[in-house]
């Protein structure tokens, strides 16, 4: 008999082929965010859970787990939905999927930075509304980004992507992280050692930093003030990271010129406001959407099951 193989969500047809030569697949019929207790029903007796972002796997998920299940795989790098102290407690493996979505986040980021520079989404409402009359010299200017100044939190793998990318657009590069890279990693980047030194050069600032206790609620009032009047942010890494209320109110305000958005604290049940703004850029996490990662994504994680079932080392946990 195959092992039992609880998996949460639908998954990309060449990830389901794969699983299914390997595993009895217990799934739910359609692909709707299930309940703590969906989950649970959906996990007793299997050997192993696939699970995703979103999925409740908090401490009282583990109390109540069944004891066959012995590993837990998230079709994620993050693990900010998993209470990673009650999987020790519970003695359960949890595995992730680093490494493969540098690059199809980073373009994200990019998407985020130009779109919201160049009033993309005012554009292309006025195109698909029937709305644009005609061309005009002061018709939606946006902001230039070649030649500005770019701020980024967080240089890890995708940060550095999104630096490698600027340099095609001449831009200052500008870093904080928690310790300055190898010069052969800046891209010939300024590092700075606070979060405080960074922000007055940054035109634009993306954020690339895990939600921490430390970042959540980071962007906040006094971080968007030490920012330059009309600065712009965009955000692909956690939606937590951002106190919406006081974004929103830069926003309007005009403190920033815009932010584009891809993660949302909440989601999908985002802050209202952001949809009245039209100087927000917004997209439904999509940072990992192309067939190539989320296919590299569910191969990574159903290699830690696999591993695991074979009795070796799992080769991506956290």
């Amino acid at each position: 008999m195959k092992p039992v193989l609880a998996v949460t969500r639908r998954l990309p047809d060449a990830v389901a082929k794969r699983a299914a030569e390997s595993y009895d697949i217990r799934t739910q019929e359609d692909d709707d965010p299930l309940t703590r207790a969906e989950i649970l029903a959906l996990c007793h007796g299997a050997d192993a859970a696939l699970v995703s972002v979103g999925d409740p796997i908090d401490a009282e998920f583990f109390d109540h787990l069944s004891d066959s299940v012995k590993i837990v795989a998230t079709f994620s790098v993050g693990t900010d939905h998993i209470d990673l102290a009650a999987a020790r407690k519970k003695g359960v493996i949890i595995g992730n999927t680093p490494g493969v979505l540098t690059d199809a986040t980073a373009d994200i980021a990019w998407l985020l930075i130009l779109g919201a520079a160049r009033r993309a989404s005012e554009g292309e409402a006025e195109v698909r509304n029937a709305t644009w009359s005609s061309w005009r010299p002061t018709h939606l200017m946006g902001t230039q980004v070649t030649g500005k100044k770019l701020g980024i939190v967080g240089m890890g793998r995708i940060g550095q992507a999104v630096a490698k990318r600027a340099r095609g657009f001449d831009m200052d590069i500008h870093y904080y992280n928690r310790r300055q890279l190898p010069a052969d990693q800046e891209m010939g980047a300024t590092y700075h050692d606070s979060i405080e030194g960074l922000l007055p050069h940054c035109d634009f600032l993306s954020l690339h930093c895990p939600s921490t206790p430390e970042t959540r609620g980071m962007v906040n009032e006094d971080f968007i003030a030490k920012l330059p009047d009309g600065a712009i942010i965009v955000n692909t890494a956690r939606g937590d990271v951002v106190n919406d209320q006081d974004l929103i109110a830069a926003l309007k305000s005009g403190k920033l010129t815009a932010a584009g958005l891809d993660v949302f604290a909440g989601e999908p049940n985002i802050e209202p406001a952001y949809r009245d703004l039209a100087n927000t850029f917004l997209l439904p996490h999509l940072g990992s959407a192309t067939v190539e990662t989320r296919n590299a994504m569910g191969f990574r994680a159903l290699d830690n099951i696999d591993a695991f079932v074979a009795g070796k080392d799992v080769p991506f946990t956290v």
